[in-house]
């Protein structure tokens, strides 16, 4: 792999400047939307991670795909395709990186087997929530770094959504101590799942079409997916009563727009610019519609009979221990991996003492003088 300087502030500053500009843009076309816009007629197809059953991560897509058709007056046609159709649900970044499709939505920690970095663009255990992945992604350096690990791949890549912190899964079966982990069959992604495995889990690589039947015949014996609304889509409180919290795995995952790098270079700079302002739109779009439904759905969800349980602290005290050692040993061995993480670890430590101030003192008295 090439090596590049991959967090600099000058790329920064351009990554800065070249959201405003794409903002900039937005604004000029969306108020004048009958204007003739003088670029080439282009058709591209997305492929997604997701079933159309999943409104919200689907929607996001096509979402996207419809912004940048009204912004370029009808000339930049995208259209999205469901997991299965054009590639499967965990192979959209091979699809885009072939030629196969021009881009694709889906989660960077799907593909670690190509670099471990590609994990901090979705989200790494016990990280940063959304509004601190979104700080480091677009003024912390992170999107700059990752566009650099994309580019040795043959893609650039965009923020394109974010669940917020997940739920912890469900489970067919209690567990209540680290050793409950022992030979436990879940579906569990990226470096959350590496995780588990050295507690002794057995870990499943499924797309979200493939979690309820997978749980339902006992292939697997607990699964997470991402939060109550997306969760109850796939049905998955049907098929196992246990539902635990906090997602520590995923405290703010990030999805993305991956885009073919040939073809990018291709498009005109206007063109260019509107894909920024479209992603950046709906980046905020996606948490915003999940915290406007997920408390009533899990409401139903206690009613219903699903069971909501914490994880101990002593699971989670073992799991952010190995989560530590995990990255502190990919980091000895993958000098991309340890160059982002150094930068990473320094901006959540500054953050997370900000937040501590304002946010969490905050938080802590005012929900529980709401309860």
């Amino acid at each position: 792999m090439r090596r590049r300087s991959l967090l600099t502030h000058t790329a920064v500053s351009l990554t800065g400047a070249a959201t405003l500009g794409a903002c900039q843009t937005q604004r000029t076309v969306e108020s004048s939307p009958t204007q003739s816009f003088a670029q080439p007629a282009i058709r591209w197809r997305m492929a997604t991670s997701w079933p159309k059953s999943l409104q919200i991560l689907f929607d996001t897509a096509d979402l996207f795909c419809q912004k940048v058709n009204r912004l370029t007056g009808g000339k930049f046609i995208i259209t999205p395709y469901p997991a299965g159709e054009l590639a499967g649900g965990l192979d959209v970044l091979p699809a885009v990186q072939s030629g196969t499709v021009e881009c694709g939505h889906t989660a960077s920690y799907y593909y670690l087997c190509q670099s471990k970095a590609l994990a901090f663009g979705t989200t790494l255990p016990f990280g940063l929530n959304t509004a601190q992945q979104n700080a480091w992604l677009y003024y912390g350096g992170g999107l700059s770094a990752m566009q650099n690990v994309y580019a040795d791949l043959g893609v650039i890549n965009f923020p394109g959504g974010n669940t917020g912190c997940q739920m912890g899964g469900w489970f067919k079966r209690e567990v209540n101590t680290v050793e409950d982990f022992q030979g436990l069959k879940i579906r569990t992604p990226g470096l959350g799942g590496e995780i588990l495995a050295r507690l002794g889990a057995e870990i499943h690589a499924l797309a979200g079409d493939e979690i309820f039947e997978a749980l339902e015949n006992g292939t697997i014996d607990a699964a997470e997916w991402k939060n109550p609304h997306a969760d109850e889509m796939l049905g998955l409180n049907r098929v196992a009563p246990y539902y635990y919290y906090p997602g520590w795995w995923e405290p703010g995952t990030s999805y993305e727009f991956q885009i073919n790098l040939d073809e990018w270079r291709k498009l005109p700079r206007d063109y260019q610019e509107i894909i920024k302002a479209a992603a950046a739109d709906v980046n905020d779009k996606m948490l915003a519609r999940f915290n406007a439904v997920n408390g009533s759905v899990l409401d139903k969800l206690a009613l219903s009979g699903t069971k909501l349980s914490p994880f101990s602290q002593d699971i989670l005290n073992a799991c952010y221990q190995t989560a530590f050692d995990l990255y502190d040993e990919i980091a000895s061995q993958d000098a991309i991996f340890k160059e982002i993480y150094e930068q990473w670890q320094a901006f959540r430590s500054e953050i997370y003492q900000w937040n501590r101030l304002n946010e969490i003192s905050f938080a802590d008295f005012v929900m529980n003088q709401a309860l």
